[in-house]
């Protein structure tokens, strides 16, 4: 039988649209197309599920429901009166909403939640009496509302997600300023790493990098740790097939390389142990507490990826001197390593004394961050070059600059699915670190060979990845090694048998997915 395929809008940060448009291209979407901090894409009520659960580059998934025009506030109201709100509202529900505009009409955002609130209660008002009306709840409700407004173009969508999907439920600790973690993820993707290679963080904080690392690398969905979704309560809800959805094993793998955290914090180390142990994966993770300076030696051809300090919310004595021992242990610890170092002051960055094989703007919360990737080869440049290896010169590696312009009103449509229903817009001329670098290189030319630890980690696709031909065989996935992590009575209702392996030693467990009552309702699950 055919499914119904609707339209979506995933929404990212900026500079993860493209990893996020991969991410939603695997899981099956159709008709992806990137915009600016989001992806539409097209797909059925399985895909919605789907990209709740798997994606980890994605904040949250929206469903358009609603599309018009308004000129002024009143309009507006009339125009939110007249959609048939009991196809997703009933009284006994509660429901928010959130506001996102960029109009020189609506410049006030809290005043449009008014309006589009007064327009949503006066509907059930008149259709059944003057005392019937739903409520309207501030945290947890269960329809959440999404206002979008783009000059006079107005976009209402459910929001399928809730609580933003960074919140994955595992952190039970935190250190300060730690990295979200959809950021986190997307680096690492970004980064091409799979869990093919040794991972490291020798400045791990609370284990955000190493966390997010072992998820990928074992095939464990973000999703499996939230108590809910905010789809859980819309009418249409399928709790047989979202079931299956999340207790669907089959990309589970077997973590067959180290992935490595250090800290010279001890409370750092403990938080992120903690954090390990809550997201299942600590044993897959070595932790231990290790300033940088005591590093003498590291696993061979990895990746680094790793948030020093920006002298903002976390700062040392010597920023300066921080930035030149990552430099120096780069060139001498981790030769034969790609490393992605996440940072916000151009000053810093020059004193790694390293030319970036790629810089790549991007947010870290408030703050107009860059990510740069140095590619750490032995020996001098001219050996480098005679091994096969080789490093785009600026000219070569810029893009072609795309015109986001936006069309008539009718094509508002076809252009809202690619770059509508994101926050205001960014001006993208905009340089977070200012005049360019004559020293900013990229990845191998077309018609150039690779070095074999330059090819290894590239991304094998999107923007960045290379353009020779890649043999390398997939990782083949392992008969469930992580079933232990699953709820055994969920498992049992499903399977008729008892998880294949035992309990973890961290003694964590998930969400049972079965006769689980809704939240609010104080009661055990029943077994």
């Amino acid at each position: 039988m055919q499914t119904q395929q609707f339209e979506m809008v995933a929404k990212t940060f900026q500079g993860l649209e493209d990893v996020l448009a991969e991410e939603l291209r695997s899981l099956g979407a159709v008709n992806v197309e990137p915009g600016r901090r989001m992806v539409s894409f097209e797909g059925d009520k399985a895909m919605l599920y789907r990209a709740n659960m798997c994606c980890r580059t994605a904040l949250r998934i929206l469903k358009p429901i609603y599309k018009f025009t308004a000129a002024n506030p009143d309009e507006l109201y009339e125009l939110i009166k007249a959609f048939d709100w009991s196809s997703v509202l009933s009284l006994d529900k509660t429901f928010s909403i959130d506001t996102v505009s960029n109009s020189d009409e609506f410049t006030h955002s809290r005043y449009v939640t008014y309006r589009v609130k007064d327009g949503i209660v006066d509907y059930f008002r008149d259709k059944l009496g003057p005392e019937s009306r739903p409520r309207v709840r501030l945290q947890d409700a269960d329809v959440r509302i999404n206002v979008h407004i783009q000059g006079e173009r107005v976009t209402v969508s459910l929001d399928s997600s809730g609580e933003s999907l960074h919140k994955r439920g595992y952190r039970v600790a935190q250190t300060e300023a730690p990295i979200n973690e959809v950021l986190a993820a997307g680096i690492i993707l970004k980064s091409g790493w799979r869990g093919d290679a040794p991972f490291v963080d020798p400045m791990c904080g609370s284990g955000t990098f190493v966390i997010e690392a072992a998820l990928i690398a074992a095939g464990i969905n973000p999703g499996v740790y939230r108590r809910r979704f905010a789809f859980e309560a819309w009418p249409d809800f399928d709790a047989e097939l979202f079931d299956a959805i999340y207790n669907d094993e089959s990309n589970e793998r077997t973590v067959t390389h180290p992935i490595i955290g250090a800290d010279m914090s001890p409370k750092a180390i403990a938080i992120a142990t903690e954090n390990a142990k809550s997201a299942g994966v600590a044993k897959y993770i070595n932790l231990e507490v290790k300033p940088l300076s005591q590093w003498t030696d590291a696993p061979e051809n990895g990746v680094l990826v790793t948030n020093p300090p920006y002298g903002e919310r976390i700062s040392t004595p010597d920023m300066e001197g921080l930035y030149s021992l990552i430099g120096t242990k780069l060139k001498q610890v981790f030769t034969g390593y790609h490393a992605w170092i996440i940072g916000y002051r151009e000053e810093y960055f020059q004193k790694i004394g390293l030319a970036p094989s790629l810089k790549e703007p991007i947010y870290n919360g408030a703050l107009e961050c860059e990510l740069r990737e140095y590619v750490i080869f032995e020996g001098d440049y001219r050996s480098f070059r005679r091994e096969g290896g080789h490093i785009k010169t600026e000219r070569e590696q810029r893009p072609e600059r795309q015109d986001r312009r936006r069309g008539s009103d009718r094509e508002w449509r076809d252009d809202a699915r690619r770059n509508g229903f994101g926050g205001k817009r960014m001006d993208s001329s905009r340089k977070p670190f200012g005049r360019g670098d004559d020293r900013k290189f990229g990845p191998g030319r077309e018609g150039r060979p690779f070095s074999r630890g330059e090819e290894k980690y590239r991304p094998q696709k999107g923007r960045f990845a290379s353009r020779v031909e890649d043999n390398r065989a997939e990782t083949p996935a392992s008969e469930n090694p992580l079933a232990a992590r699953r709820n055994e009575h969920a498992l049992k209702s499903i399977l008729g048998k008892e998880p294949s392996l035992s309990k973890d030693k961290s003694g964590v467990t998930f969400r049972p997915r079965r006769g689980w009552k809704r939240p609010g309702d104080k009661t055990e699950p029943e077994k």
